[in-house]
Parts: C-alpha cells; structure tokens; sequence
C-alpha cells in the first residue's frame, strides 16, 4: 500500500509540475513571437524562422522561472489532494503532513539536478543557436564582436574604411595581442596595427608598444610607437557584455572549462555569479516546494483556491523581488556576491523550517 500511495503522489505532483510548464512555455511562445515579428519585419523571411527561433528561446527562459513553476505547482496539486479529501486519505494511512511534503520537496530537488544535469546543457545549445542566428539578421551586422577558440574578433565600418581587430583575450579593462586591420572599401589593406595590450575602458583606445605596418611599394614598412590611440564604437562595457551572456553556456560546462574559461577572458566575478546560480537552483526548488506545503498542508478544510493562488503569486513575488535585491547587492559590492546568490536560499530555509514543523504537528 505504501508504494501504490508513493507511486500517486509522485505521479501526480510530476504531471501538475509538467502541465504548469506547459501553460508557461506556452505563454511565453505567444509573447515573445511578437518580440520575434517585430524584429523581422522589414527582413525577408518566413513566419517558420520567428517561429523556430521562439520555440528554442524559451526552454532557457523556463529554467529561470523554474522555483516559480514549481512553487504554483506545488501549491496546486496539494490544495486539490487537501480539498478533494485525498489528503484525509493519506493521513488514514499513516502519511503525515511532513512525509508528504518530504516526498515532494525531495523530488523537487532531484528534478532540479536532473535539469542542470540533462536538459541545460540541450537549452544551453539552443540559446547558443538562437543567437547566432539573430546576429546573422541584425541590423548592425556591420559593427559585430565575437569570441571564439581563435580568440576576441571585432568588426566595425567607418566612414571611409572597414576595420577588423583581433585579440588573444581580455584581461581587465586590456585587449592582450591586439592585431588591427585597416582596409579600404575593397578591401584592400591600408594598414596593419599590433599592439602588446590595449586599453579599452573608453571609446579612445590607447594601445601600448604599438607596430604600424603601412604598404609602400609593395612592401609593409614598419614603424613602431609607445602609444598610440584610435576610437572605437566599443568600450569595456560593450565588450564585456559579450561575456556576461551564460544563457549559452550549460552547468557542466562552467564546472568542467572553469579555468579555461578565465584564461580566455571570461570575468571571475560574473562565472562565479552564473555558476553559483546554477548551483542554489535545486535548493531553492526544495524550499519552494517547503513553503508551499507550509501555506496548504496546515488544515484539512476545503478553501477556495483562486485565493490561494493570488497569495501564491504575491509571495513569489516577494521571493524574486528579494532575490533581485539580493543579487543587486552584491554585484554593488555592498555583501560578497557569493553570500547575495545563497542568501535568499538561507532566509528561505529558516522560514519554511518554522513552517514545517508547525504543519507536522497538525
């Protein structure tokens, strides 16, 4: 008997959780395919790729609402064992409030674990895809900054030639190995700039122990000079941006590249932010599923659930909305950054430990 009544609590709080996954992928599809439209408006192309670029946009998204998703399903699923006298049920046959919550809370988490393990790596490759494909219709194609295992590459169109700038990485507010091609608008080379390091904090660029190669009857002639200046549509912070975007890269890939990852430039700071992240999500599912049975598990009484829902929501909100400030906190330097991702984990956990012990006794 306990395993019949393990196998309906498990396969039933899983199909609340995948039906409220459902809901959200779908209205996400529908709100971020006007994002899609409106982007390829003037662009010749057929209404399958916003489409597809949608369809491959969103499953990143849904592992970002995931404590949302399971909180609202969790809450959902036990209000409708409680009211449906399901849950008087279970408690005739030795189920206590805290046993059902451990079953759900606990697969809660493995589920959390199974997603960074299995499915963010597969979102991992499909946000990957999804931006490359955009950058391959935007409007600036002409100014576009990429990185890969040949290092940082830039191209940006001036007004009377083309530019072409290439580093090994990024360290700090500096380019390392710093090669600038300056061609003509046939692409013919104007001249070739290497620099050991460049200072790119401003738009005005000073590159360090500077190389000018310059054709000059079918030879480069070679000039060197300490420093040397030109002026970018890019700075630090445009740069570094590009390395900010960890929606397009998995779990395992930050755990098992992460050193390979700061030797190509990637910032401390904001890997340890996305790592640690990643890490406190199996953990805040677990205590989003805690809190909820802490709001539905401490009577027997049938309620309404719309309200239920409505308070729901108001405490995700308070949740995220802690969350946010948190996490502002500590890329502000206020508390260390690492403590601002665990925080809201830690005050959730002294909450919900009050919580179930209080639905436990009744």
């Amino acid at each position: 008997m306990n395993k019949i009544i393990f196998n309906y609590l498990l396969k039933n709080f899983l199909k609340t959780f995948f039906i409220f996954t459902l809901i959200f992928y779908c209205f996400g599809m529908i709100v971020n395919l006007f994002e899609e439209i409106e982007f390829f408006k003037n662009i010749n192309v057929s209404i399958l790729l916003p489409l597809m670029l949608t369809s491959i946009f969103i499953p990143a998204m849904i592992i970002k609402l995931l404590p949302f998703i399971i909180f609202l399903s969790s809450m959902w699923f036990m209000l409708r064992i409680r009211n449906n006298r399901d849950l008087l049920t279970l408690k005739v046959f030795g189920y206590s409030n805290f046993r059902i919550f451990l079953i759900l809370a606990m697969t809660s988490f493995i589920l959390g674990w199974l997603i960074l393990i299995i499915i963010n790596p597969i979102t991992s490759s499909m946000s990957k895809y999804y931006e490359q494909t955009k950058s391959n219709y935007s409007r600036d194609i002409d100014h576009l900054v990429t990185f890969n295992k040949n290092g940082l590459w830039i191209k940006e169109n001036l007004k009377t030639k083309q530019r072409i700038i290439s580093a090994s990485k990024p360290s700090g507010f500096d380019l390392i190995d710093v090669t600038i091609f300056h061609l003509d608008n046939k692409s013919n080379l104007i001249e070739k700039i290497v620099s050991e390091k460049a200072n790119i904090k401003n738009n005005d660029w000073i590159l360090n122990n500077v190389s000018i190669f310059s054709p000059e009857d079918g030879v480069l002639k070679q000039k060197k000079i300490e420093t040397y200046k030109i002026n970018s549509i890019y700075n630090y912070d445009k740069v570094n941006s590009l390395f900010k975007n960890f929606d397009t890269m998995s779990f395992l890939e930050i755990i098992l590249n992460y050193k390979k990852l700061l030797n190509d430039g990637y910032n401390q700071v904001s890997l340890n932010q996305s790592l640690h992240t990643m890490l406190s999500m199996p953990f805040f599912l677990f205590l989003m599923t805690a809190l909820a049975s802490t709001i539905t598990l401490n009577t027997l009484k049938k309620s309404d659930n719309f309200k239920f829902i409505i308070f729901g929501l108001l405490t995700t909100v308070v949740v995220f909305y802690f969350k946010d400030l948190s996490l502002a906190l500590g890329q502000t330097d206020r508390i260390p950054l690492i403590l601002a991702v665990w925080a809201p984990v830690i005050a959730l956990s002294f909450f919900t430990f009050i919580g179930v012990l209080q639905i436990n006794e009744k």
